[in-house]
């Protein structure tokens, strides 16, 4: 499920931090006053004559509890940065023209609560950016036409319009959809505008639906032309709701016509479909062998249509991000492996060659932030252990990537914790993590010790600058990020090797990773903390209900009761596939097996428990249970809650909050 965001309070800790021992002259440890300063890059996109990059840059507005974003144009020789968009809200997805004159984006337009993402188009050269939609439900994503006279864009359709007494009935029917939906989901098709504005023309339409996603998770599938601009490549999903996920395939809508055929005969999972530069071929996102709890692969077919094969096997990392080379004879693609993220330039024939990133981890979860040059160049957002996002350019040939930004300088004069990859056997193999020192370790001591259990679980730990984890160590703590079987950094036997095993398989995995550090004796093995948000929650409270060692305990929006997950979470009732079958039938046993709540009662840990009232993705009911089972056992327990349709609160005053009682929580019961 998700990574958290890096976003923290103000409120000083100043009781846990003055016990530290430090020097005066000592440098600042990294506390919650620097999160105030963090700078967010995404979404780089280089410029068709590669002399430049396109950004998206985020700062947090506590002011105003918002993300403050601009698009900034970023010089590839020199590094200089020239604003270019300033005081417009929700800035996103920069893509330039072909030939490289224009950059279109999208940004919210209107007012109230009818202000909606639309797309604007500014000249590069000068002068202002001119809006060119004005789509009455917005526009998700967009794609230039390969002549640069028009650009396709999704839209989801406007609701049915009623008159009289029918405008006040606002009931529908429920599908496969989250508990929290508040009105039926409209399908989201494809649309055509020209380059200069004017009237949209609606491409596609039908009761099927391109896909939708609901973050975190991967980017809604993009919209990709054919060289000649006759054809774009979509994924077609069955129906617009959310548990239906899973039926979607790859089709070719001819522009014309809005005629669609598929490009192969299968008819599930299929996504994110890219055509060569040549037209000759579609590449697009798949599962092994069309196995669901299997590794994501890169597929290729022909574009008149016929079987797909996969690129990626011989990788055996669960990759995205697919990005065709000029010559149309490779694709490179990112992907996690060990503790950071794989480049690979994958051939239409023969084997992969990884491409040399250094320490530098490109950022981003089920896709990654980079753009691909027609000469070979790699722009990217990434991050290092000792620095948070700024972005990097790897030139042809290069032997590293060069940093072009310095957003976030003031994390040079603090005393950061340092970090390292570490390894041990479990019963499944080998599994790895990232350990995280406080800031002036002492070897021979011994420390505190917190599990920041990551969620996904197809997701993994990284050896990169986390917020939450230089916070948690500059209080004099140790930092665990295990990656347990189902992380997708270790191959598709490790991945797949929770399928059907949700809880115990993953729980030994991350207590013999315990057990490894506690044999070089530098864990005080009377104050272990066990912390994480969604799958991360899940793994505390199975954690906390099955081993009896933990002094203290953090679960976010905890997974403890998978058929509440299938009843009542925007995924529903896909579970089907991991679960092999529905609980109201005849795997019920294995769904309470598998769910931390039927171990809950065993839980002695005190434990915060936190949510969103409205979290589609793991609803509020499974934080109720754990926190009443908790309670009615006499165990301290602790339960907070927070507005807002979804998954981790978005704004930064409450993402603040998060981890102020995160850590707040974890400090309070090491010290008693």
């Amino acid at each position: 499920m998700p990574r958290a965001r890096p976003g923290f309070g103000t409120l000083a800790l100043a009781g846990l931090l003055s016990a530290l021992p430090a020097a005066a002259s000592d440098p600042p440890r990294f506390s919650l006053d620097h999160l105030r300063q963090l700078v967010n890059l995404s979404e780089p996109q280089l410029s068709p004559d590669e002399h430049s990059v396109a950004v998206v840059v985020s700062r947090p507005n506590y002011a105003e509890n918002r993300e403050d974003t601009e698009l900034v144009l970023v010089e590839v020789a020199t590094g200089a940065v020239r604003v270019l968009t300033r005081e417009r809200a929700e800035v996103a997805w920069p893509r330039w023209s072909p030939n490289g004159d224009r950059l279109a984006f999208l940004a919210r337009a209107g007012s109230g609560g009818e202000a909606k993402q639309q797309i604007f188009v500014l000249p590069v050269g000068g002068g202002e950016a001119r809006q060119l939609t004005r789509a009455p439900q917005g526009v998700r994503h967009f794609s230039w036409r390969p002549d640069g006279a028009a650009l396709a864009f999704a839209a989801a359709d406007e609701p049915p319009k009623k008159e009289g007494e029918a405008k006040f009935n606002d009931s529908f029917e429920v599908g496969h959809d989250d508990v929290f939906l508040a009105a039926a989901p409209a399908p989201t098709h494809v649309w055509l505008v020209g380059a200069d504005g004017g009237e949209a023309r609606r491409v596609t339409s039908g009761e099927w639906s391109l896909p939708v996603t609901l973050p975190p998770g991967p980017p809604s599938s993009p919209l990709s032309w054919s060289p000649d601009g006759a054809t774009i490549a979509l994924a077609r999903r069955a129906t617009p709701h959310s548990g239906d996920a899973d039926k979607r395939r790859v089709m070719l809508v001819d522009v014309a016509s809005g005629v669609l055929r598929p490009l192969t005969a299968a008819e599930t999972f299929e996504s994110t479909p890219v055509f060569s530069p040549d037209g000759k071929w579609v590449s697009y996102w798949y599962p092994r062998d069309g196995d669901p709890g299997s590794v994501q692969e890169i597929y290729v077919a022909p574009a008149r249509g016929g079987p797909g094969r996969s690129l990626t096997r011989a990788i055996d990392r669960n990759v995205y991000s697919a990005r065709w080379t000029a010559d149309g004879r490779e694709v490179v693609v990112a992907g996690n492996t060990e503790t950071t993220v794989g480049l690979w330039r994958q051939p239409l024939e023969g084997p992969a060659s990884r491409l040399p990133l250094g320490d530098v981890t490109i950022s981003g979860a089920f896709g990654y932030d980079f753009s691909l040059g027609a000469d070979g160049a790699v722009a990217l957002v990434g991050l290092t252990p000792d620095r948070p996002a700024e972005l990097y350019y790897l030139a042809p040939g290069a032997s590293s990537p060069r940093r072009l930004t310095d957003f976030n300088p003031f994390v040079s004069t603090l005393a950061l914790g340092r970090s390292e990859r570490v390894t041990w056997k479990t019963d499944g193999g080998i599994a790895d993590g990232v350990l995280v020192y406080p800031p002036g370790y002492h070897p021979g001591r011994r420390y505190p010790l917190v599990l920041e259990v990551h969620g996904g679980p197809r997701a993994a730990s990284k050896d990169a600058f986390s917020a939450l984890s230089q916070l948690l160590a500059a209080q004099g703590w140790l930092v665990f990020k295990p990656n347990y079987r189902g992380s997708d950094n270790l191959g598709n036997a490790f991945q797949r090797a929770i399928w059907g095993d949700a809880g115990a398989g993953p729980g030994r995995d991350v207590m013999a990773g315990v057990a490894e550090l506690e044999r070089r004796g530098i864990v005080d093995e009377s104050r272990l903390a066990v912390t994480g948000w969604s799958y991360g929650g899940f793994m505390t409270a199975w954690l906390a209900g099955n081993y009896g060692v933990w002094r203290v305990a953090v679960a976010g929006a905890p997974v403890t009761d998978w058929e509440d997950m299938y009843n009542l979470n925007d995924g529903n009732v896909s579970l089907r596939h991991q679960f092999e079958g529905s609980p109201w039938t005849d795997r019920r046993q294995a769904y309470r097996d598998q769910s931390p709540i039927t171990y809950a009662h065993r839980i002695r840990a005190p434990t915060l428990v936190m949510s969103n009232l409205s979290d589609f993705r793991v609803p509020v009911t499974q934080s109720y249970k754990l926190f009443r089972a908790i309670e009615d056992n006499a165990v301290e327990a602790k339960f907070i809650v927070y507005p807002g349709r979804e998954h981790f609160p978005r704004e930064p005053v409450r993402t603040m909050d998060v981890y102020r009682r995160w850590v707040d929580w974890v400090g309070r019961h090491f010290e008693e």
